[in-house]
Protein backbone atom coordinates (compact mmCIF):
# COMPACT_ATOMS: atom_id res chain seq x y z
CA UNK A 1 0.00 0.00 0.00
CA UNK A 2 1.31 3.15 -1.05
CA UNK A 3 1.38 6.14 1.66
CA UNK A 4 1.24 9.90 1.24
CA UNK A 5 1.55 12.70 4.11
CA UNK A 6 -0.99 15.71 3.74
CA UNK A 7 1.02 18.53 5.17
CA UNK A 8 0.52 21.24 6.92
CA UNK A 9 0.45 24.95 5.77
CA UNK A 10 -1.76 26.33 8.37
CA UNK A 11 0.08 29.93 9.26
CA UNK A 12 0.16 30.95 12.81
CA UNK A 13 -0.59 34.92 13.56
CA UNK A 14 2.61 34.73 16.10
CA UNK A 15 5.28 33.34 13.39
CA UNK A 16 6.62 34.70 10.02
CA UNK A 17 5.66 32.97 7.41
CA UNK A 18 7.55 29.63 7.29
CA UNK A 19 7.65 26.36 5.50
CA UNK A 20 10.32 24.59 7.70
CA UNK A 21 8.52 22.10 9.65
CA UNK A 22 6.94 21.05 6.17
CA UNK A 23 10.06 20.35 4.95
CA UNK A 24 11.34 18.87 7.81
CA UNK A 25 8.46 16.34 8.03
CA UNK A 26 8.75 16.08 3.90
CA UNK A 27 12.49 14.97 4.43
CA UNK A 28 11.59 12.36 7.15
CA UNK A 29 8.80 10.98 4.74
CA UNK A 30 10.53 10.51 2.17
CA UNK A 31 13.43 8.51 4.34
CA UNK A 32 10.25 6.17 5.72
CA UNK A 33 9.28 5.32 2.57
CA UNK A 34 6.00 7.50 1.69
CA UNK A 35 5.50 7.65 -1.90
CA UNK A 36 4.23 11.76 -2.30
CA UNK A 37 3.73 14.19 -0.11
CA UNK A 38 0.33 16.34 -0.62
CA UNK A 39 -1.23 19.51 -0.20
CA UNK A 40 -4.56 21.39 0.04
CA UNK A 41 -5.66 24.69 -0.90
CA UNK A 42 -7.01 27.61 0.94
CA UNK A 43 -8.07 30.95 0.71
CA UNK A 44 -8.86 33.98 2.72
CA UNK A 45 -7.71 32.33 6.03
CA UNK A 46 -6.89 34.86 8.82
CA UNK A 47 -3.85 33.15 10.39
CA UNK A 48 -2.60 32.59 7.17
CA UNK A 49 -2.40 29.22 4.84
CA UNK A 50 0.68 29.01 2.64
CA UNK A 51 -0.01 29.20 -1.11
CA UNK A 52 0.05 25.46 -2.70
CA UNK A 53 2.15 25.96 -6.18
CA UNK A 54 4.95 28.21 -4.31
CA UNK A 55 4.92 25.89 -1.78
CA UNK A 56 5.02 22.51 -3.77
CA UNK A 57 8.39 24.19 -5.73
CA UNK A 58 9.69 25.08 -2.38
CA UNK A 59 9.27 21.55 -0.93
CA UNK A 60 10.70 19.76 -4.68
CA UNK A 61 13.59 21.92 -3.49
CA UNK A 62 14.51 20.33 -0.41
CA UNK A 63 13.52 16.90 -1.58
CA UNK A 64 15.22 13.89 -3.92
CA UNK A 65 12.69 11.47 -4.37
CA UNK A 66 9.48 11.52 -2.77
CA UNK A 67 6.58 11.95 -5.48
CA UNK A 68 4.81 15.84 -4.75
CA UNK A 69 0.77 15.66 -5.25
CA UNK A 70 -1.82 18.27 -4.45
CA UNK A 71 -5.30 17.60 -3.25
CA UNK A 72 -6.48 19.95 -4.77
CA UNK A 73 -5.94 23.06 -6.78
CA UNK A 74 -9.46 24.71 -6.83
CA UNK A 75 -9.73 24.66 -10.81
CA UNK A 76 -12.31 27.10 -11.61
CA UNK A 77 -10.07 29.94 -9.51
CA UNK A 78 -7.42 29.71 -12.20
CA UNK A 79 -6.37 30.55 -16.12
CA UNK A 80 -5.97 26.90 -17.17
CA UNK A 81 -2.76 28.41 -19.34
CA UNK A 82 -0.72 29.94 -16.38
CA UNK A 83 -1.75 26.86 -14.72
CA UNK A 84 -1.10 24.57 -16.64
CA UNK A 85 2.95 26.54 -17.68
CA UNK A 86 3.20 26.31 -13.81
CA UNK A 87 2.86 22.84 -13.16
CA UNK A 88 4.61 21.57 -16.24
CA UNK A 89 7.86 23.80 -15.23
CA UNK A 90 7.20 21.88 -11.45
CA UNK A 91 7.19 18.47 -13.22
CA UNK A 92 10.59 19.31 -14.77
CA UNK A 93 12.24 21.09 -12.19
CA UNK A 94 11.37 18.36 -9.52
CA UNK A 95 12.26 15.91 -12.02
CA UNK A 96 8.92 14.41 -12.46
CA UNK A 97 7.76 13.77 -9.76
CA UNK A 98 4.07 15.77 -9.65
CA UNK A 99 0.34 14.30 -9.35
CA UNK A 100 -1.63 17.02 -10.25
CA UNK A 101 -5.11 16.84 -8.02
CA UNK A 102 -8.13 18.54 -8.39
CA UNK A 103 -11.21 19.89 -7.01
CA UNK A 104 -14.36 21.74 -7.92
CA UNK A 105 -14.45 24.33 -4.54
CA UNK A 106 -16.99 24.97 -2.06
CA UNK A 107 -16.28 28.22 -0.08
CA UNK A 108 -18.14 31.18 -1.99
CA UNK A 109 -15.90 34.13 -0.21
CA UNK A 110 -13.02 32.00 -2.36
CA UNK A 111 -14.79 32.34 -5.28
CA UNK A 112 -15.61 35.61 -5.15
CA UNK A 113 -12.26 36.43 -3.81
CA UNK A 114 -11.19 35.42 -7.40
CA UNK A 115 -14.21 36.59 -9.31
CA UNK A 116 -15.57 33.68 -10.22
CA UNK A 117 -19.34 32.55 -10.05
CA UNK A 118 -19.91 29.44 -8.38
CA UNK A 119 -22.77 28.12 -10.69
CA UNK A 120 -19.99 28.28 -13.92
CA UNK A 121 -17.40 26.00 -11.90
CA UNK A 122 -17.83 23.11 -13.67
CA UNK A 123 -17.78 24.60 -16.38
CA UNK A 124 -14.67 26.17 -15.53
CA UNK A 125 -13.13 23.05 -13.76
CA UNK A 126 -13.81 20.93 -17.10
CA UNK A 127 -12.48 23.53 -19.73
CA UNK A 128 -9.63 24.04 -17.30
CA UNK A 129 -8.72 20.22 -17.26
CA UNK A 130 -9.12 19.87 -20.76
CA UNK A 131 -6.90 23.36 -21.65
CA UNK A 132 -4.47 22.24 -19.59
CA UNK A 133 -4.11 18.42 -20.60
CA UNK A 134 -3.65 19.21 -24.34
CA UNK A 135 -0.80 22.10 -23.86
CA UNK A 136 0.65 19.21 -21.64
CA UNK A 137 0.03 16.68 -24.33
CA UNK A 138 0.40 18.10 -27.71
CA UNK A 139 2.77 20.50 -29.85
CA UNK A 140 0.15 23.35 -30.94
CA UNK A 141 -3.10 24.14 -29.39
CA UNK A 142 -5.91 25.81 -30.92
CA UNK A 143 -9.06 26.04 -28.69
CA UNK A 144 -12.17 28.03 -28.68
CA UNK A 145 -13.77 27.58 -24.97
CA UNK A 146 -17.01 29.34 -22.57
CA UNK A 147 -14.00 31.10 -20.99
CA UNK A 148 -10.80 30.40 -22.75
CA UNK A 149 -9.40 30.96 -25.83
CA UNK A 150 -5.55 30.16 -27.29
CA UNK A 151 -4.59 30.00 -30.80
CA UNK A 152 -0.86 28.12 -32.36
CA UNK A 153 -0.58 27.96 -28.21
CA UNK A 154 2.46 25.44 -26.44
CA UNK A 155 4.20 25.04 -23.85
CA UNK A 156 7.90 24.66 -23.60
CA UNK A 157 8.98 22.91 -21.81
CA UNK A 158 6.38 20.35 -21.24
CA UNK A 159 6.48 18.32 -18.40
CA UNK A 160 8.99 15.96 -17.73
CA UNK A 161 6.59 12.93 -17.59
CA UNK A 162 5.39 11.07 -20.75
CA UNK A 163 3.13 11.27 -21.95
CA UNK A 164 2.40 13.67 -18.96
CA UNK A 165 1.85 13.84 -15.19
CA UNK A 166 -1.27 12.02 -13.29
CA UNK A 167 -4.55 13.71 -12.39
CA UNK A 168 -6.52 13.11 -9.73
CA UNK A 169 -10.21 14.56 -8.68
CA UNK A 170 -11.17 14.29 -4.96
CA UNK A 171 -15.49 14.42 -5.07
CA UNK A 172 -18.27 12.42 -3.41
CA UNK A 173 -21.28 12.51 -5.45
CA UNK A 174 -21.70 10.59 -8.88
CA UNK A 175 -21.34 13.32 -10.98
CA UNK A 176 -18.02 14.26 -9.96
CA UNK A 177 -17.29 10.33 -10.33
CA UNK A 178 -18.34 10.41 -13.70
CA UNK A 179 -16.01 13.42 -14.27
CA UNK A 180 -13.58 11.65 -12.61
CA UNK A 181 -13.60 8.68 -14.68
CA UNK A 182 -13.59 10.60 -17.92
CA UNK A 183 -11.06 13.34 -17.44
CA UNK A 184 -8.42 12.05 -14.75
CA UNK A 185 -6.44 9.07 -13.69
CA UNK A 186 -7.11 9.05 -10.31
CA UNK A 187 -9.98 9.61 -7.58
CA UNK A 188 -9.36 11.13 -4.18
CA UNK A 189 -12.29 10.44 -1.40
CA UNK A 190 -13.23 13.38 0.63
CA UNK A 191 -11.15 12.60 4.23
CA UNK A 192 -14.83 12.01 5.96
CA UNK A 193 -16.10 9.49 3.57
CA UNK A 194 -17.68 6.77 5.20
CA UNK A 195 -15.83 3.11 5.35
CA UNK A 196 -19.56 2.03 4.68
CA UNK A 197 -19.99 3.88 1.88
CA UNK A 198 -16.39 3.46 -0.21
CA UNK A 199 -16.70 -0.28 -1.51
CA UNK A 200 -19.97 1.49 -3.29
CA UNK A 201 -18.19 4.22 -4.43
CA UNK A 202 -15.44 2.86 -5.68
CA UNK A 203 -17.01 0.07 -7.59
CA UNK A 204 -19.36 3.01 -9.17
CA UNK A 205 -16.09 5.03 -9.87
CA UNK A 206 -14.53 2.45 -11.81
CA UNK A 207 -17.97 1.30 -13.61
CA UNK A 208 -17.52 4.98 -15.67
CA UNK A 209 -16.38 4.95 -18.93
CA UNK A 210 -12.71 6.04 -19.18
CA UNK A 211 -12.08 9.04 -20.96
CA UNK A 212 -9.62 9.34 -24.08
CA UNK A 213 -5.92 9.30 -23.04
CA UNK A 214 -7.01 8.70 -19.26
CA UNK A 215 -4.25 7.05 -17.64
CA UNK A 216 -5.86 4.56 -15.06
CA UNK A 217 -8.54 4.69 -12.65
CA UNK A 218 -6.42 4.73 -9.16
CA UNK A 219 -8.69 5.00 -5.72
CA UNK A 220 -6.81 7.03 -3.44
CA UNK A 221 -8.65 7.11 0.28
CA UNK A 222 -7.63 10.12 2.79
CA UNK A 223 -7.86 9.66 6.19
CA UNK A 224 -6.70 11.24 9.32
CA UNK A 225 -3.73 9.56 10.08
CA UNK A 226 -1.57 8.99 13.46
CA UNK A 227 0.51 5.95 14.63
CA UNK A 228 2.13 5.48 18.04
CA UNK A 229 3.29 2.38 20.41
CA UNK A 230 -0.39 2.64 21.72
CA UNK A 231 -3.70 3.48 20.81
CA UNK A 232 -4.34 5.44 23.93
CA UNK A 233 -0.84 7.73 22.85
CA UNK A 234 -2.20 8.24 19.39
CA UNK A 235 -5.47 9.51 20.84
CA UNK A 236 -3.74 11.37 23.54
CA UNK A 237 -1.74 13.30 20.76
CA UNK A 238 -4.10 13.87 18.29
CA UNK A 239 -7.91 14.14 19.54
CA UNK A 240 -7.54 17.82 20.71
CA UNK A 241 -5.79 19.54 17.76
CA UNK A 242 -8.09 17.34 15.58
CA UNK A 243 -11.32 18.28 17.17
CA UNK A 244 -10.41 21.97 16.97
CA UNK A 245 -9.53 21.33 12.95
CA UNK A 246 -13.75 19.87 12.96
CA UNK A 247 -14.72 22.83 15.03
CA UNK A 248 -13.26 25.55 12.35
CA UNK A 249 -14.57 22.91 9.14
CA UNK A 250 -18.34 23.29 10.30
CA UNK A 251 -18.09 26.99 9.30
CA UNK A 252 -16.21 26.40 6.21
CA UNK A 253 -18.29 23.41 5.06
CA UNK A 254 -21.31 25.74 5.80
CA UNK A 255 -22.25 25.23 2.22
CA UNK A 256 -21.54 21.81 1.41
CA UNK A 257 -23.54 18.78 1.59
CA UNK A 258 -21.06 17.20 4.11
CA UNK A 259 -20.99 19.41 6.65
CA UNK A 260 -22.39 17.58 9.24
CA UNK A 261 -19.67 14.65 9.04
CA UNK A 262 -17.30 17.54 10.76
CA UNK A 263 -19.72 17.75 13.75
CA UNK A 264 -19.08 14.12 14.73
CA UNK A 265 -16.95 12.96 18.11
CA UNK A 266 -13.63 10.55 18.26
CA UNK A 267 -15.27 7.26 17.82
CA UNK A 268 -16.57 8.57 14.50
CA UNK A 269 -13.16 9.51 13.50
CA UNK A 270 -11.43 6.49 14.24
CA UNK A 271 -13.74 4.52 12.78
CA UNK A 272 -12.76 5.78 9.03
CA UNK A 273 -9.18 6.54 10.43
CA UNK A 274 -5.98 5.05 10.26
CA UNK A 275 -4.88 5.44 13.75
CA UNK A 276 -3.78 3.94 16.74
CA UNK A 277 -0.71 1.41 16.85
CA UNK A 278 1.20 -0.19 14.58
CA UNK A 279 -0.70 -3.39 14.44
CA UNK A 280 -3.83 -1.24 14.49
CA UNK A 281 -2.44 1.02 11.32
CA UNK A 282 -1.64 -1.55 9.35
CA UNK A 283 -4.64 -3.36 9.78
CA UNK A 284 -6.96 -0.45 8.44
CA UNK A 285 -4.32 -0.07 5.77
CA UNK A 286 -4.70 -3.70 4.50
CA UNK A 287 -9.07 -3.05 5.07
CA UNK A 288 -8.66 -0.42 2.54
CA UNK A 289 -5.98 -2.08 0.02
CA UNK A 290 -9.03 -5.09 0.34
CA UNK A 291 -11.58 -2.36 -0.85
CA UNK A 292 -9.58 -1.96 -3.92
CA UNK A 293 -7.38 1.31 -2.76
CA UNK A 294 -4.48 1.50 -4.65
CA UNK A 295 -3.13 4.74 -1.85
CA UNK A 296 -3.66 6.10 1.53
CA UNK A 297 -3.06 9.87 2.15
CA UNK A 298 -2.77 10.25 6.03
CA UNK A 299 -2.87 13.73 7.86
CA UNK A 300 -1.19 13.76 10.95
CA UNK A 301 -0.80 16.85 11.89
CA UNK A 302 -3.79 18.83 12.15
CA UNK A 303 -2.95 22.82 13.17
CA UNK A 304 -2.38 23.28 16.51
CA UNK A 305 -0.36 19.83 16.77
CA UNK A 306 3.52 20.60 18.32
CA UNK A 307 5.96 19.15 15.24
CA UNK A 308 7.65 16.74 17.67
CA UNK A 309 4.37 15.03 18.03
CA UNK A 310 4.31 14.76 13.66
CA UNK A 311 7.41 13.80 13.68
CA UNK A 312 6.76 10.87 16.05
CA UNK A 313 3.88 9.66 14.07
CA UNK A 314 5.57 9.71 10.77
CA UNK A 315 8.92 7.84 11.53
CA UNK A 316 6.47 5.22 13.35
CA UNK A 317 4.49 4.62 9.79
CA UNK A 318 7.88 4.35 8.56
CA UNK A 319 9.68 2.15 11.07
CA UNK A 320 6.69 -0.16 12.14
CA UNK A 321 4.18 -0.38 9.71
CA UNK A 322 5.14 0.45 6.28
CA UNK A 323 8.43 -1.96 7.04
CA UNK A 324 6.07 -4.54 7.15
Amino acid sequence: MRLGLYLNLYGDRADAPSLRDAVEQARLAEQAGFSWIVLGERHLHRPGYHEILTSLTWLAAHTERIGLATAGIVAPLYHPVVLAETLAHLDVLSGGRLTAGFVLGYRPEEFALYGVTPSERVARFEECLALLTRLWTEDEVTYQGRFTTVNDAFLSPRPLQSPRPRLWNGGRVPAVLERTARMCDGWTTSFNELDTDLPGKITEYRSYRRGEGTLGSEVIVCREGYAAPTSQAARQALEAPLSGLYQAYTGWKRTSPDAARYAQGWEDITARGVIGSPRQCAERLARYEAMGADGVVLRVQPPGMPQAAALRAIETFGSSVLSG
